[in-house]
């Protein structure tokens, strides 16, 4: 007879009591009768310190989505598909995709949202036959109702089952058998990653400084004023790993950000952690931040006042500031009653960098979707460029990879209310191997090997929870 101890018999029977509250809960709702087609969503509180994460990791299911906001107490752990919105298809339709929203939307509860992103480049598809197939499964948008939900919100947990009805009614079986297979995992210190054993630069140093001479020449010409060249970072691990515990290690490392994972069905994970807001609306306000301009911190107080203040009187910051800040107020006027901006950039800091920062709040018009939104603001100056066409062509032919949704708005929709992030400092992992993503960008002023060295400390959360060294960082 297997002996438990005492913890771990509350344990079972406390998890054994939420199965069982929220199978009665699913099971009135599945037997509901309505006209047309709707979200029901029963819900149960959770007991315990169960991290919605740890939750999240436990779970014999692919799918999978997290979400945490940088400033809302609110965190998301979601398994699972009750309805999926997606299109590999190029460029994005985004009066189709609002259809499809309202039609999923239009009576839902606030509560109800769908979870998801787009790819940087929306107007060009993922190719399957590319080095960069792994972004295959993401597609061109791609936005999840999940089927499970882990809710932690002031330290309360509450566990919900989306349902689509009819549709989950004729299949109650499936449902029910997936909510006796949930698990609540006790509470346990992150295990330890496994190490690298290679890294390879895409592109690597000498190519890099070709392509910001190349961008250099193209601003000198006046072809371009801005572009945002990123740079691809795999790492090859010496054993198998789950990539969620990669975001595990990188929240713990990275306060002030939103974190982010969305995992399709049998793909890689897409995780990150993202200083910067694109958007959030609630009903008619919208708010969006200009985001651009780097400095490292200071080891010291002194010297970090004074990366400060070299930030926010630097010319060459500010004027890449001001690209982002004039772009994003002007997007929005064309969708908003009235838009306030600031007139003198403040700064954000975070654990390791310090980035000159505008918030930029608008009044919409009552006609504005959030698929409008999604579709006037990204790509912003910040991922992309100024002219916004001719920086996305240049990122597309001088990139050696896809950015698949590194850089694209990556968040959740509801009825009423929206919020995305932008797809920043951002891995793609899988098995034993991870991919990390970071930009920096390239205006009058600019020079390669700095702009190479602000990339190497913007992807220093996630090299320094990798077991990445400085040197080894530097060896390109």
């Amino acid at each position: 007879m297997l002996d438990l101890d005492p913890t771990t018999v509350r344990s079972i029977d406390a998890a054994e009591e939420v199965r069982r509250a929220l199978l009665k809960r699913v099971r009135t709702a599945l037997q509901a009768r309505e006209d047309g087609s709707w979200i029901a969503r029963p819900t149960v509180p959770v007991p315990g310190p169960v991290r919605p994460i740890d939750w999240m990791r436990a779970q014999d299911c692919s799918e999978a989505t997290y979400w945490s906001g940088r400033t809302d107490d609110r965190t998301v752990a979601a398994i699972g598909a009750a309805d999926v919105l997606a299109s590999s298809s190029a460029p994005v339709d985004y009066d189709a995709l609002h259809d499809r929203l309202t039609e999923r939307l239009g009576s839902a509860d606030s509560a109800i949202r769908y979870y998801g992103g787009l790819r940087f480049d929306a107007a060009q598809p993922p190719a399957p036959d590319r080095p960069d197939r792994r972004w295959a499964p993401f597609g061109t948008y791609r936005f999840v109702l999940p089927r499970f939900e882990l809710l932690e919100t002031e330290g309360e947990r509450r566990l919900a089952c989306n349902l689509v009805l009819p549709r989950d009614a004729h299949h109650p079986e499936a449902v029910v058998g997936d909510i006796e297979t949930l698990a609540f995992p006790a509470p346990t210190g992150p295990a330890p990653l496994p190490r690298p054993y290679h890294r390879q630069d895409a592109p690597e140093q000498e190519e890099w400084t070709r392509i910001v001479r190349w961008a250099l020449d193209a601003i000198s010409g006046e072809a371009l004023d801005k572009v945002v060249l990123a740079r691809r970072v795999a790492l090859a691990l010496d054993d198998p790993m789950d990539p969620l515990l990669v975001l595990r290690h990188l929240e713990a490392a990275t306060p002030g950000c939103y974190h982010f994972a969305t995992r399709p069905a049998e793909g890689p994970v897409f995780m990150g952690a993202s200083p910067e807001r694109l958007f959030r609306r609630e009903g008619e306000d919208v708010v969006s931040e200009a985001v651009a301009g780097t400095r490292p911190r200071g080891e010291t107080a002194a010297e970090d006042r004074a990366l400060r203040e070299e930030l926010l009187t630097s010319p060459k910051e500010r004027r890449e500031h001001a690209f982002v800040q004039d772009a994003i107020q002007a997007d929005l006027e064309g969708v908003c009653t009235s838009v306030q901006a600031p007139e003198e950039p403040d700064d954000l800091a975070l654990a390791r960098g310090r980035h000159l920062y505008s918030r930029i709040d608008g009044t919409l018009r009552e006609d504005t979707s959030t698929a409008d939104l999604l579709k006037v603001l990204h790509p912003t100056p910040a991922v992309g460029g100024v002219p916004t066409e001719d920086a996305v062509a240049a990122i597309r032919a001088q990139e050696p990879f896809d950015r698949g949704w590194y850089a694209g708005p990556v968040g959740w929709i509801g009825a009423e209310a929206a919020e995305f992030a932008v797809g920043l400092r951002a891995g793609l992992a899988w098995t034993n191997r991870v991919a990390l993503f970071s930009g920096a960008g390239i205006v009058d002023g600019s020079e390669p090997r700095r702009e190479w060295d602000e990339i190497e400390q913007k992807i220093g959360d996630f090299a320094a929870i990798m077991g990445v060294t400085g040197s080894q960082r530097q060896a390109g």
